[in-house]
């Protein structure tokens, strides 16, 4: 054993060979994507199973539209007031850590949910929800990108983000069937423990130390200041640093007004317009939600090729989907109960959430990666506040005056400002870029992609 040692010592003068390469799992990527992937399932199944039993708690508490829009919207405004200051803190010490704990936290207020005894309790718990939930958006986007390649990030955000519609699809159907069996408050507790046994299979699954191993390079990097001062005067003067990444927030957050307005009330627009039950309205919405996440990954599948190579694309096909949705969604409120209003809210459901793939993805573009968990939560807070929160209380509280089928015609003409926003951020995008020293003009570093462009080729 002494000899084996002392072999492998070096002599004075000896130089020690290099250390081998970091041998990284090829795997290790799609398992990232796959279980923050499930997480946010359950982050959006915990949120969105509210809207299964708002028949049952209207029934049962005597509440309002405007009470059981509240019920749901806190938790996406308490997810937009917290996403800077907690992702902050998921940047500085550990996004895999801060995943858990919030993964945790969300899931045990789901299940303290379950014992709510009125109103009050119930509106604590939900606040609790939305606590835990703040930042996941933002930090497990960023832990995301950080194993893929730059260019699928359209992709990848659509696909996060749709993630958020198939939750809320479970969580509306699962917590349906659940509640009309067995009392809303079982579905609460299906909830809560899914959540918590996702969160502690990912705390032995993804840790610090392998997503370092595993990081992805970004030309982006050469944006970062050196020195902690500098660091921390550049966060806050990237996240708002150029009109276009200011309209890609505003574009996105007003778009998802509607988004908001058709995950929390579509369940009970099928229960008192077609005379569904609880179960069957949330059934029937299930579907309209799962068309809504197969629209954020297929439009940002699209964006993702359009824009390949020239990055202004991202904005023109985000005012493309805008377009459609309002038009589609307009029109089909504006009609009688039948399958031709069906058939034009599927396909209105689908476009609706469009630009917000795309404009994770600019954002990415034009943020320095080491605030990018902080940017992902500026965009959370503007998704929840102008949109998630926003909708779903502005449509109860029209819905309580004039009635819900009456409030959802009114309520798609708010996409004209987020049409605005984008036509904004289009017409400033390549000055915005310019601002940064980058350009996506062929034979430059294009930073949306993490690639070198040459005479229109991908080097």
């Amino acid at each position: 054993m002494t000899s084996m040692i002392e072999a492998a010592e070096p002599t004075p003068g000896q130089t020690l060979p290099a250390p081998a390469p970091l041998r990284r799992s090829r795997f290790f990527p799609g398992l990232v994507f796959g279980l923050t992937f499930a997480l946010l399932l359950s982050d959006y199944m915990s949120r969105q199973v509210l809207a299964a039993v708002f028949p049952l708690l209207k029934l049962e508490w005597g509440l309002t539209d405007t009470q059981l829009a509240t019920l749901n919207s806190v938790v996406s405004l308490a997810v937009g007031l917290l996403a800077v200051p907690l992702s902050i803190l998921g940047d500085r010490f550990g996004r895999a850590r801060a995943i858990v704990a919030m993964a945790a936290l969300w899931s045990v207020a789901t299940l303290a949910s379950a014992w709510a005894s009125g109103y009050g309790e119930l509106l604590v718990a939900r606040i609790l929800v939305g606590v835990g939930e703040a930042a996941y958006g933002s930090i497990g986007l960023a832990v995301v990108y950080l194993v893929f390649k730059p260019h699928l990030r359209s992709t990848l955000s659509g696909a996060f983000l749709g993630g958020g519609a198939f939750g809320s699809v479970i969580g509306v159907a699962l917590g349906g069937m659940v509640a009309m069996r067995y009392g809303w408050r079982a579905a609460f507790i299906v909830m809560g423990i899914i959540g918590l046994v996702l969160a502690l299979v990912y705390a032995f699954t993804v840790t610090e130390k392998r997503l370092r191993e595993h990081a992805v390079p970004d030309v982006a990097a050469k944006l970062e200041p050196e020195g902690a001062a500098l660091m921390t005067k550049a966060r806050f003067r990237t996240l708002f640093s150029t009109p276009a990444v200011v309209m890609a927030y505003l574009g996105s957050g007003l778009q998802l007004f509607m988004t908001g307005t058709l995950l929390a009330w579509l369940p009970s627009f099928f229960n008192r317009s077609y005379g569904m039950s609880p179960d069957q309205g949330a059934k029937v919405a299930a579907i309209f939600l799962l068309l809504l996440g197969i629209g954020m990954i297929g439009t940002g599948i699209i964006t993702d090729r359009v824009s390949r190579q020239v990055t202004q694309r991202r904005w023109t096909t985000s005012i493309i989907y805008a377009v459609l949705s309002l038009v589609f969604l307009v029109t089909a409120f504006s009609m009688a109960p039948g399958p031709l209003q069906l058939a034009l809210l599927a396909v209105g459901a689908f476009f609706v959430s469009g630009p917000a793939g795309p404009a994770g993805a600019m954002v990415a573009a034009l943020t320095t990666p080491s605030i990018r968990a902080t940017a992902f939560a500026t965009l959370a807070l503007a998704n929840n506040v102008l949109g998630l929160a926003l909708g779903p209380v502005v449509t109860g509280r029209i819905a309580d005056s004039i009635g819900l089928a009456n409030a959802l015609q009114i309520v798609p003409w708010v996409g004209l400002l987020a049409i605005g926003a984008l036509v904004i951020g289009w017409r400033t995008h390549h000055s915005s870029l310019a601002k940064l020293g980058l350009t996506d003009t062929f034979g430059a570093v294009d930073t949306a992609n993490g690639e070198n462009l040459t005479n229109g080729a991908d080097r």
